[in-house]
């Protein structure tokens, strides 16, 4: 059976014949060929390396073994077709340092294509590499993790390996590489902090950092890293491998290897979690990827005319309810976890999975540490999957101890997304007093009026920027015409205020601490160093909302009050407080969450005018944040003037 595809790519799909019968595309499929071991790839060792490959629609297949990234083949070895559409060889001598392939024979089309269960690769990743993982372990490598238990407790700090250090006054060596992140002691302009020591300073607790996996030649040819090359990496090519452009060397595989672990570990020993950015949904290329021309037809969804599904707008959706795609991701996450240490994962676009392989992620996850934190994209998108089992905000409540990025308070603090010049609670935007109170409640079931998609706040990220859409400053400069510089920045505080003080997991964009600007463009994804680095003169320049977002930091951190745990607790401790329009207060009383303080009050201002408001009589109220904003205050009443955020306690 094979089909010309739209591309003019001809896919073999096989022989029938082969697999009885069974079309690649039947349900059936699954139960006949499904292999639940867990030696696929290759297994080094100095006396030998045995390969195991899932290839069921092929005929023949071939262990091609090279010296080189760009040079012919030196051995062509048969493989054994072995259970469940295997095939396996081993070969009895040390393979290390080899790079090999499979070749594959799919009805009349011979196919070469890596392995996708490779460890390693060869520069650009087209061919895999044999090397003992052992040996890639730094000098300094432990199983020891920054202490943490409670998912609400973590403060998230989103970075680009590239746009961390790339910028000229960033003071760091390694620019631009893994190992530009380990670097401590950094100054920049004005004497400032760069680098790791800046994100020390804020005092966040995980950093998550964009694709670090090896991704598409398409977007960075890592043979041509002497020309200016930038992409977020949203493309994936080898999932298991470190991407070769953030490492000195890509042409020696184990150096990415070693360098990210080191990357890793330096991160650890200063008491910084890593949570990792997956991007299981779709692939560089759904022609030419390898899960293709090994099985095609198997790995990506179609439609009904055997044409990619496309839900994620890159040409493809990967087929995550097939068993052997759901094995391998499952598979790959806990290579990273085991392998690297990653301490959790952020899955893009995690709409288009499905919800079972979301659970067995989580489930396998808590085998090992229940504090690696899953959070994802839940958007609610179209694709070849039933609706049902979308792993998106509608079955978030079948999905517990996955965190699901908040829309609702992104776009009430902001202003939507995708409508640029619309303002948001934080720049004078009607009606949103409702929306911001679902974000401050993680978005779970409050009461009657205020409600949303979470079940527990563990299940709510709280955000209003990241790398995706235009920066939070960006969005206010659009949309807020012929504005004081100084009013922008009270709006742009407001937006991070309310994050840090809300319930739920709380996401900060890097550069969000000195409002990091992208010159107004809305998706950099692929735009020059010049848009995409962090701007280290613009951190000096902006000191004091560094400072500003380090106080907030420090508060959610004090006050255990804004990180409950259970949505019972929140809806215990927690009470909205009569407040005009425009602006959002509520109190957290009777110490919640065990909070030094009795009761806390908050007040989310975004009026420009003078605003009178009654206090609960609770008892005697003292200014713990905003002291700057309030013109009067008993323990009655309060009066306050300005665009921002006012904390009482007792």
């Amino acid at each position: 059976m094979s089909v010309q595809i739209d591309r003019n790519v001809h896919i073999d799909y096989g022989d029938p014949a082969r697999t009885g019968g069974i079309s690649i595309f039947a349900p059936e499929f699954d139960e006949h060929y499904f292999y639940d071991g867990d030696d696929l790839g290759v297994r080094y060792s100095k006396k030998r390396s045995a390969f195991r490959l899932w290839a069921p629609t092929a005929s023949e297949v071939f262990v091609v073994l090279y010296r080189t990234w760009d040079g012919r083949s030196e051995r062509l070895v048969p493989m054994n077709e072995d259970v469940r559409g295997t095939w396996t060889l081993q070969i009895d001598e040390d393979l290390n340092g080899y790079l090999y392939t499979y070749l594959v024979r799919i009805g009349d089309q011979w196919n070469e294509a890596a392995d996708p269960y490779a460890t390693a690769v060869a520069v650009n990743g087209d061919r895999a590499a044999i090397v003992d993982l052992a040996g890639t372990n730094p000098e300094r490598w432990t199983d020891e993790k920054p202490p943490f238990s409670k998912a609400t407790d973590a403060i998230i700090y989103e970075a680009h390996i590239r746009d961390f250090s790339i910028h000229p006054e960033s003071g760091i060596t390694h620019k631009g590489k893994y190992l530009g992140m380990t670097e401590t002691g950094t100054r920049g302009p004005e004497g400032i902090k760069t680098g790791l020591d800046h994100i020390l300073g804020l005092g966040v607790t995980h950093v998550q950092l964009l694709p670090i996996y090896d991704y598409s030649t398409q977007s960075v040819d890592e043979t041509r890293l002497d020309i200016p090359q930038y992409n977020w990496g949203y493309d994936p090519k080898n999932y298991n491998v470190p991407e070769g452009s953030y490492s000195v060397d890509p042409y020696q595989p184990e150096v990415r290897i070693r360098e990210l672990k080191q990357l890793i570990q330096t991160l650890h020993d200063q008491g910084l979690r890593v949570i990792m950015d997956v991007v299981y949904n779709h692939v560089y290329d759904g022609y030419v990827i390898n899960f293709t021309k090994l099985v095609p037809g198997y790995y990506l969804r179609y439609n009904s005319q055997q044409e990619f599904s496309n839900g994620s707008g890159c040409g493809n959706d990967v087929a995550s309810e097939r068993k052997m795609m759901s094995k391998f991701i499952v598979d790959s996450i806990l290579h990273w976890v085991k392998e690297y240490h990653v301490d959790g994962f952020r899955f893009d676009l995690m709409g288009l999975l499905d919800v079972d392989t979301m659970n067995e992620i989580r489930r396998r996850l808590d085998e090992i540490d229940p504090s690696l934190i899953t959070i994802g994209e839940g958007w609610i998108m179209e694709t070849e999957l039933p609706s049902h089992k979308r792993a998106n905000q509608h079955q978030a409540r079948q999905m517990p101890g996955i965190g699901l990025f908040n829309d609702v308070i992104r776009d009430a603090i902001r202003g939507h997304v995708f409508e640029a010049r619309e303002k948001g609670f934080i720049s004078g935007g009607q009606g949103l007093e409702h929306a911001i109170k679902q974000g401050v409640t993680a978005c779970i079931d409050f009461d009657d009026w205020i409600k949303g998609f979470a079940a527990e706040p563990t299940q709510t990220v709280t955000y209003t920027e990241c790398h995706d859409n235009h920066t939070l400053w960006d969005k206010i400069l659009v949309s807020v015409d012929g504005e004081e510089n100084e009013i922008r920045r009270q709006m742009h505080r407001l937006g991070s205020s309310i994050v840090l003080t809300s319930q739920g997991i709380s996401f900060i964009h890097a550069g969000q601490e000195f409002c990091r600007s992208k010159f107004g463009f809305e998706n950099s994804y692929n735009l020059p160093d010049e848009v995409n680095r962090l701007d280290w003169e613009r951190c000096a320049e902006y000191k004091d909302d560094v400072e500003f977002m380090k106080e907030l930091i420090k508060l959610r951190k004090e006050h255990p009050a804004f990180r409950l745990e259970s949505a019972e607790l929140i809806r215990k401790h927690l009470r909205f407080e009569a407040s005009p329009s425009n602006t959002v207060a509520y109190t957290l009383r009777h110490h919640a969450g065990g909070d030094p303080a009795e009761h806390l009050y908050v007040l989310y201002n975004a009026r420009r005018e003078a605003v009178s408001l009654e206090l609960p009589v609770l008892g005697e109220w003292k200014i713990i944040h905003g002291r700057e904003q309030i013109r009067s205050l008993n323990s009655s009443k309060l009066e306050v003037d300005g665009i921002g955020m006012v904390i009482l306690a007792v």
